[in-house]
């Protein structure tokens, strides 16, 4: 079997990271949860440089960011760390990787699922965007991303971006909800989650950062102290390490880029249409059928895809193929699509 269901990295993590890991071994106290100085330094260096986003003094006596452990606990567990008032309602995309929603359940909140902000707000007490979308790959505009940022402003709803994939743009470039295209002046209102999982390869790392509004990170930050949220020592180090570099980056965006060249060819030349995807590691394939169905098709060839409603009932009619695959494997699904 071809398995492509599954966005998790298979190439080796990059020297830049396992070095600095393994220097950083002798860690006998424990890690601190706001981060290292080195480290805060990085990731604004790194926010600047690669996304032209200035954040506030990171290591002012109010932070405007943290490490967190990778982005998924974070995306889980906001709803909770801030504080949301049990029975408001979370905001999501349509068609939405499922954690939003769990972190929202968790909390005891609704959800609501728009890909446009609501006429009425009341009850609402958190939107997430998602651009680049997983499972879609679809970049949200300039126009798109201020229109939620002044709707959050004006109804004092924090809206919070997951931009895991914002590095790896391919026919657009993504944009930070932190530019200041976008929020202009300051952060007020907005946060930014960020992961090395597939830009660094590092998903085993469990490494990632929140960013944004220094009055929504502080309370954030407080809460972790006391839940034993700490990103280790050795991963802060190779964050740090990760986040100065940008050759391996770009080295990891060119293999991706290949095997999306390859395998976007082949399910065209099958005769699927490839919607969106116009970023991030996947595929959003649809035949214009129940998507269990186009996976009962595909799993007849030896492929396995994740079915579009798996993200949301607005996904019942498309599968989603990750890139992240080796490059044997990717040939292989793309031998069989054209067979």
């Amino acid at each position: 079997m071809v398995d492509l269901s599954i966005g998790t990295p298979v190439d080796d993590t990059p020297a830049v990271l396992t070095e600095a890991l393994a220097g950083a071994g002798n860690a006998p106290g424990y890690p601190t949860a706001l981060g290292t100085a080195t480290l805060r330094t990085a990731a604004a260096d790194w926010l600047r440089r690669r996304l032209g986003v200035r954040v506030a003094d990171p290591l002012g006596a109010d932070p405007s960011l943290i490490p967190t452990v990778g982005s998924k606990e974070l995306v889980a567990l906001l709803p909770t760390l801030l504080g949301l008032p049990r029975g408001s309602t979370v905001v999501v995309p349509e068609v939405a990787y499922p954690t939003y929603e769990v972190g929202a359940v968790l909390a005891g909140l609704a959800v609501l699922r728009t890909d446009a902000p609501p006429p009425d707000a009341a009850g609402i007490s958190l939107v997430w965007l998602n651009s680049p979308g997983n499972p879609h790959g679809r970049v949200l505009d300039d126009d798109r991303l201020r229109a939620w940022v002044a709707w959050g402003r004006a109804h004092g709803v924090p809206v919070v971006a997951d931009e895991c994939y914002v590095t790896l743009g391919w026919d657009v470039e993504p944009r930070s909800v932190l530019h200041p295209a976008i929020a202009g002046e300051d952060h007020t209102g907005l946060l930014a989650v960020h992961s090395l999982s597939k830009q660094s390869t590092a998903a085993g790392y469990r490494a990632g950062l929140l960013s944004g509004d220094p009055a929504l990170v502080r309370p954030v930050w407080q809460v972790r102290r006391h839940l034993g949220l700490l990103v280790p020592g050795p991963v802060q180090a190779a964050m740090a390490a990760a986040l100065d570099d940008d050759a391996h980056v770009e080295a990891q965006r060119e293999r991706y880029r290949a095997r999306r060249e390859t395998l976007a060819a082949a399910v065209r030349g099958a005769g699927l249409r490839i919607d969106h995807s116009e970023a991030g590691l996947y595929l959003w394939v649809t035949r214009d059928e129940d998507c269990w169905t186009t996976i009962e098709w595909l799993a007849g060839l030896g492929i396995v895809a994740a079915p579009g409603s798996f993200y949301g009932p607005a996904g019942a009619r498309h599968v989603r193929m990750a890139l992240t695959a080796t490059d044997e494997r990717i040939a292989a699904a793309a031998e069989r699509l054209s067979a």
